[in-house]
């Protein structure tokens, strides 16, 4: 029988001090994980993303950042070693995407953008809520006087410049071998409505086959144009230690945009972060 094991982090740049909000859903993810259940690994990483979604000191759900017109929009994944996926992007006025997601997943569809998504999670009972805080209308100001002075980050250049980083998740290996991962985001401090980041996308934010599975956090459009959680799967899939496979697609990682990944495969799990910062818990083994 497999070790159970689960990993979540709070997104690249997080302060790692916050590190005791993915382990409490580290935590939570592993009780479901040991109760016997069918589906515990895809069950144990929607419960440790409702808990992060949950708390407001992280970009995802409740502690969402706001778009450049104030609206708050969101995009959640979960997928599943045996070929399941389900997919939000752009979803609004619902305070957990991940549970939107694994309502996807039931579907005949992958993935649900925009209005259409937001409809379907009313329709099936999710309800209608706007998870606004004071921290998102603060960061939102503030991105916006960046963009009025001109005093923007390296990595905003290009409005010039981004701020596309701030993602939850979690990675999780069940007793019977079979693995599942969950990603969430509020996006960034600085998007357009409609923008939709690596978070939701199979083989960016997140990758989940039989050698394992991956989620990613940080700079969205660089993460999507390297396909980073595909480069780690592969890694593991050819039989290279998580660890190694993290550490690897980070250090080849471009400055100055950050990255943050954790991993797990039938062996061995693994977590690496540019400047080692990412706020991350885990437990199992």
């Amino acid at each position: 029988m497999t070790q159970p094991m689960i990993l979540a982090h709070g997104g690249a740049g997080a302060p790692n001090e916050h590190s005791d909000g993915p382990q409490h859903a580290a935590e939570l993810g592993i009780k479901v994980l040991r109760d016997g259940q069918i589906d515990a690994a895809l069950r144990a990483v929607i419960e440790s993303a409702v808990a992060l979604e949950d708390d407001e000191r992280f970009n995802a759900g409740t502690g969402a950042n706001c778009r450049l017109d104030g609206s708050i929009q969101m995009d959640a994944i979960l997928a599943t070693s045996d070929g399941r996926i389900g997919c939000v992007a752009g979803i609004s006025r619902v305070r957990n995407p991940i549970r939107v997601a694994r309502l996807v997943m039931d579907s005949p569809h992958v993935m649900l953008c925009g209005e259409g998504a937001t409809q379907f999670a009313h329709h099936r009972g999710i309800p209608d809520e706007i998870p606004m805080t004071e921290k998102a209308q603060n960061r939102l100001a503030a991105a916006l006087e960046r963009l009025k002075t001109g005093e923007v980050r390296p990595t905003e250049q290009k409005w010039r410049g981004r701020d596309m980083h701030g993602t939850i998740g979690a990675v999780a290996r069940a007793e019977d071998g079979s693995f599942a991962v969950s990603c969430s985001t509020g996006g960034t401090s600085m998007m357009l409505p409609g923008r939709v980041g690596d978070s939701p996308i199979f083989g960016a934010g997140t990758m989940c086959g039989e050698h394992g599975a991956v989620c990613a956090t940080g700079d969205g459009e660089e993460i999507i144009r390297r396909l980073c959680s595909m480069r780690v799967y592969v890694r593991l899939a050819e039989g290279a230690d998580p660890q190694q496979a993290c550490d690897d697609e980070v250090a080849a990682f471009p400055a100055p945009y950050t990255l943050g990944l954790i991993a797990v495969s039938r062996d061995g799990h693994g977590m690496a972060a540019t400047d080692d910062k990412m706020a991350r818990g885990m437990t199992g083994g």
